[in-house]
């Protein structure tokens, strides 16, 4: 558009800057909104939510929130975006706080802010805030819940172990079945909590309402895993093999210097790929050495030992974290994006990158942001 003499106007800038949080590309984000001030744009309630969901999205929330207060007319598109971006960083009581900010002095909250709120509940295990809004929502604003607001519920439940009062919820829905989606949370917290039984008994539900999904036959297969049913697991991975389904596959991304790089389990298609790989082995033995053992449960339990440890050490965020620090000098924090939720080895594994390397490490997977620094996470192991 440049080199034609096309100029650029607000919707060429809200395209970009979906596109770079998308993919989590902080730099060229933060070059679109150095050339919107510079060129003086307006910045009106739609660009600056664009902004704002750009910076939250690629990790930077103190920056959305920035953008957020130098917009003087917010709508409750902007608002809802504050309060999302808030919670997808766990910062459950920023969220709680900015949305009773916005019930006494801003729009009428909607639907899809009691779904940001809640959610934000779910991720910082703000149990008795999140029943308490679920309620207010209902009661105060006549709102009925939506399958959003079901699947955040149980969520919200589930992950912080109120396993049957989560299950009751789910029973509780009338006059519908409750949505696959509310099953899938369901299910998500029985294999986090390790309770074998609900969690064999909600994914048989799920796969008879869903027998097409290969995310159920995966997570069913893992809980029989799990409780040491390898006759189960088999059986659960030959019918998924006979009816040619495929689990969705796991990717990472990493911007550098305004590119992004995408990575894969096993990935060797880098030109670098030898260096990366040297590099990484290196990285684990150090962290072996500093009390680090691989979660073996993570992956396939059939293999052996031996391999079980290689698949886990390739994962696409251990791949894209070493190309990072390998691509980046000292003290740069390290950016990633994964399009599926990150294992627990690799979540321990960044705890113990982030001391050797001495770096900051920022992970957003699909359910929320993981900031790493000196051997914590921000999500404390609650995600």
């Amino acid at each position: 558009m440049q080199d034609l003499g096309v100029k650029p106007d607000s919707s060429t800038f809200v395209s970009l800057l979906s596109a770079c949080a998308q993919v989590g590309a902080i730099g060229l984000g933060c070059w679109v909104h150095e050339y919107i001030a510079r060129n003086c744009f307006d910045l009106n309630v739609v660009l600056g939510t664009a902004l704002m969901n750009m910076y939250s999205r690629c990790g930077n929330v103190s920056k959305a929130r920035e953008v957020f207060d130098s917009v003087e007319e917010k709508n409750i598109v902007a608002w809802t975006a504050m309060i999302s971006g808030y919670g997808m960083h766990g910062h459950g009581s920023q969220a709680i706080e900015l949305f009773n900010e916005m019930s006494f002095d801003g729009p009428r909250p909607n639907n899809v802010t009691f779904v940001a709120i809640l959610s934000a509940c779910a991720h910082a295990g703000l149990v008795d805030e999140g029943r308490q809004i679920f309620t207010t929502m209902k009661q105060e604003y006549g709102l009925v819940p939506s399958v959003e607001h079901q699947v955040c519920m149980v969520d919200m439940l589930g992950r912080a172990g109120h396993l049957n009062e989560a299950y009751q919820f789910v029973k509780n829905i009338s006059p519908k079945e409750p949505a696959p989606a509310v099953w899938t949370a369901m299910l998500g917290a029985c294999k986090m909590h390790k309770n074998f039984d609900l969690g064999v008994e909600v994914a048989e539900h799920l796969l008879s309402i869903e027998p097409e999904n290969p995310g159920h036959y995966v997570m069913l297969s893992n809980i029989y895993a799990l409780a040491g049913r390898m006759d189960r697991v088999e059986k659960v991975r030959n019918i998924m093999i006979r009816n040619r389904l495929k689990k969705e596959v796991g990717y990472s991304t990493i911007d550098v210097d305004h590119k992004v790089y995408l990575f894969s389990m096993g990935d060797k298609s880098h030109p670098k790929t030898n260096q990366i790989y040297l590099y990484l082995d290196e990285l684990m033995s150090r962290c072996r050495e500093a009390g680090y053992i691989p979660a073996s449960e993570s992956v396939m339990h059939e293999v052996e030992e031996e391999e079980r440890e290689y698949a886990l050490r390739y994962h696409s965020e251990k791949l894209a974290i070493a190309f990072g620090l390998l691509k980046t000098g000292p003290g740069v924090a390290i950016r990633i994006v994964k399009n599926l939720r990150m294992c627990e080895d690799c979540h321990t594994a960044i705890k113990y990158i982030s001391i050797i390397a001495n770096r900051e490490i920022n992970v957003r997977d699909r359910l929320r942001f993981h900031h790493f620094k000196d051997g914590s996470c921000s999500c404390q192991d609650y995600w």
